[in-house]
């Protein structure tokens, strides 16, 4: 036989009506065995556990609903459960956590500090050290800045004998101090750092940065170069000791650790640009014309013909008849296969190497002039006095003018054999070999050639994503509508309910909640229809907060509602007899940093935080029906706002906050709400009229039936079918008369 559900629900509704809790329990417990999702019946379900003192049962209901949330990554509505558990078991170190995360997820600072601060305790009464300083590093997390607290977390980890930490945390102080320009005190930290772990790369590229904005990037170099020397095969230390050169201004020694560097990590060799700058900051062309030319070839096999010419460029810019720049401009442009520019360079290299007295750099210029322009008789006559041409030069093969817009970067020319530039440098004294002839045409297949591979595939990447996502939408779309329809299925039982009990106002303001998230229904019709033929009953809310054990027990905000005879005062628990054992003693710097976190807290604990992340925290807290932590929320919301700041925020939170107090049973605190709401400046005229609703809902509720029918009336004159404003017009006047 089919389980009822419905029938079910019904059954424990009416022994709630007549007091029998117990009962209850079972009807519900029976749903939640033939639907473990009903998140909402467990939470009730807790609740009246609550209600008859069994804890245990209700932590349970409340932590399957809180873990769910915390899974589906709803974070307020997870707070909002994990904290109706941390009332009933305060003080567990696996809630507080749980509360710690969640709110440092919404970046509430102070109170994520306060439930960490509760773990850390527990840890270091416990004499659980080490667990303490972990904690208290994440208390440190929240804020970076506080470099104070970061430094005596690494004290306490480096008298833990936890190495690695401790430098982590000194190393991480470092960084915060130099990032405010504290750089004195950064040096420390990672001096500090660095003594317990020697060769620590984020460390030393911390102190290279500090080192280099006081202007002693020598010293650093000094200790990059110990460390890399202990590691010779660490490249990431041989390339941090590149920079650390290059910031002293030493380009020898960095040529020299990068030529280490790519015998270990051929990538590394484009740091030889850095090298040529650092040269050319020291007016050291020749130098840097060198070293680049030691990559030249490697460049132009990588594609980076651009990068090389931009260099060569700057050279000529210093120094226009630099022979050994001529030189790379030439191959650069042999390579592009642009014939006119490469004749232009051939021709600025004669006549630079002419006046310099170059003769064999000058003879092959002009041997491939000859062979460029054979039509100028001044470039073969001037070979002719130097000898004639060259074999090597003469037997290259030129490029063909015709191919170069087609073939300037597929591949190289076969040109140049081996050249060699000279630095007259003291730094740099060998000669530079270079294969000139190194690049393949047939190093990549012909653009036609993936055309025609497309062609042959029939269908393109681009497509088939396009047809995933168009899949996956309308998936989506479906289970959309689906999760739509249960939700609306959900709240409308809850609607039965109200109005089965006589509450018209909350099943009202249900169905315009409905209405206004899921738009018009049939189903959401035919309740009003029922609300208006069926008259309006005087809605009796009880708070059912249990007098017994304050701080365990649920607050009055986790109200049911019940006939007023109905008793769920909940037993007060027994306190444990046995006693617990006596706690080691804190260690005293674990002691020192939790008093330093403890006055920071305290320092913060007047701030509220930002107006977001409370005001949709109250709004959770509110749905799940914790309408004290709401206020609270609420509160503190409309504290970090103003009337006159140009927003609706501080109207929202006017109305929230008189919401909220009618559901707690005190509507003469939400008629101060409501009206406060209703001077606000610049409220539009629809926001009025739903305020002026509410202000007189909130009199009726108060007794004060004059005040509530002068509003009903107002409202009626201007829109007689506003919210069922007649019925409840009638309703008020046969309750008057």
């Amino acid at each position: 036989m089919a389980f009822e559900k419905v029938k079910t629900l019904r059954t424990a509704e009416k022994h709630l009506e007549l007091g029998k809790i117990p009962a209850a329990i079972k009807e519900y417990c029976k749903v939640i065995e033939d639907d473990p999702n009903d998140f909402t019946t467990l939470n009730i379900l807790g609740d009246l556990h609550v209600r008859v003192g069994n804890r245990a049962e209700a932590i349970s209901c409340f932590r399957r609903i809180a873990d769910h949330y915390r899974q589906q990554e709803f974070a307020l509505k997870a707070i909002a459960m994990f904290k109706k558990i941390d009332r009933l078991q305060p003080n567990d170190i696996d809630i507080a956590t749980c509360l710690a995360e969640l709110y440092a997820q919404q970046e509430l600072v102070v109170e994520a500090r306060a439930h960490y601060l509760t773990v850390a305790n527990a840890h270091a009464k416990s004499g659980a050290t080490q667990a303490g300083l972990e904690i208290l590093s994440k208390i440190a997390d929240l804020d970076p800045q506080n470099t104070v607290i970061r430094l005596k977390l690494a004290e306490g980890y480096q008298r833990e004998g936890m190495t690695s930490e401790a430098a982590a945390a000194f190393t991480e102080a470092g960084n915060n101090l130099y990032g405010r320009g504290a750089l004195d005190e950064a040096l420390d930290a990672f001096n500090r750092s660095l003594e317990i772990q020697p060769v620590d790369l984020p460390t030393l590229n911390g102190l290279l940065s500090v080192h280099a904005a006081r202007g002693t990037a020598d010293e650093a170099a000094e200790i990059i170069a110990r460390a890399s020397s202990e590691r010779p095969d660490d490249w990431h230390l041989l390339s941090l000791l590149v920079g650390a050169y290059i910031q002293a201004d030493d380009p020898e020694r960095a040529e020299e650790a990068t030529a280490e560097l790519i015998e270990k990590d051929s990538s590394g060799y484009l740091r030889f640009v850095e090298v040529a700058r650092s040269y050319l900051s020291l007016d050291k062309l020749d130098a840097a014309v060198a070293t680049v030319g030691r990559i030249a070839e490697q460049l132009l096999s990588d594609r980076e013909d651009k990068q090389l010419l931009d260099l060569i460029n700057e050279f000529l810019t210093r120094d226009a008849d630099n022979v050994q720049a001529l030189r790379l401009l030439v191959r650069v442009h042999w390579w592009q296969r642009d014939v006119e520019s490469l004749r232009g360079a051939l021709e600025r290299m004669a006549e630079a190497a002419q006046a310099a007295g170059l003769d064999e750099d000058e003879r092959y210029a002009l041997t491939q002039l000859t062979r460029l322009a054979p039509e100028i008789s001044e470039f073969a006559d001037r070979l002719e006095q130097l000898g004639g041409a060259t074999e090597e030069a003469a037997a290259e093969l030129l490029p063909e003018a015709e191919n170069a817009a087609a073939d300037g970067r597929t591949g190289a020319a076969s040109g140049f054999g081996e050249f060699v530039i000279e630095s007259d440098t003291e730094a740099s004294t060998d000669e530079t070999t270079f294969e000139w002839n190194t690049v393949g045409e047939e190093s990549e297949a012909p653009d036609s050639a993936q055309s025609e591979l497309d062609i042959e595939r029939g269908f393109s990447f681009e497509a088939v994503v396009a047809e995933e996502l168009s899949d996956a939408k309308d998936l989506n779309g479906v289970q959309d509508e689906e999760r739509k329809i249960a939700m609306r299925a959900q709240e409308l039982e809850s609607v039965d309910f109200y109005i089965a009990q006589g509450y018209a106002d909350i099943a009202i303001d249900t169905l315009n909640l409905l209405e206004s998230q899921f738009g018009t229904h049939p189903d959401i019709e035919a309740r009003r229809r029922q609300l208006t033929h069926g008259g309006e009953s005087p809605a009796v809310l009880l708070s059912l907060e249990p007098e017994a054990e304050p701080r365990a027990a649920v607050p009055a905000a986790e109200f049911s509602f019940a006939p007023e005879n109905v008793d769920f005062t909940m037993p007060a628990a027994e306190e444990p007899k046995a006693k617990t054992p006596a706690a080691p003693a804190i260690d005293a710097g674990l002691a020192e940093i939790f008093e330093e976190y403890r006055v920071s807290a305290e320092s913060e604990s007047n701030g509220n935080g930002d107006y977001e992340t409370h005001y949709n925290l109250g709004l959770a807290y509110q749905e799940m029906d914790l309408f004290e932590e709401a206020l609270e929320e609420f509160q503190m919301a409309v504290g970090l706002v103003s009337p006159e700041d140009g927003t609706a925020r501080y109207l929202q939170c006017c109305n929230l906050l008189g919401h909220c107090f009618m559901n707690k049973g005190v509507p003469r605190l939400a008629v101060k709400w409501f009206n406060k709401g209703l001077n606000a400046p610049n409220t539009s005229a629809d926001e009025r009229q739903a305020l002026r609703f509410d202000l007189a809902a909130a009199y009726e509720q108060a007794g004060d039936l004059d005040q509530a029918k002068n509003l009903f009336t107002e409202i009626y004159g201007v829109n007689v079918s506003y919210r069922g404003v007649n019925e409840r017009l009638k309703a008020l006047e046969s309750r008057m008369a």
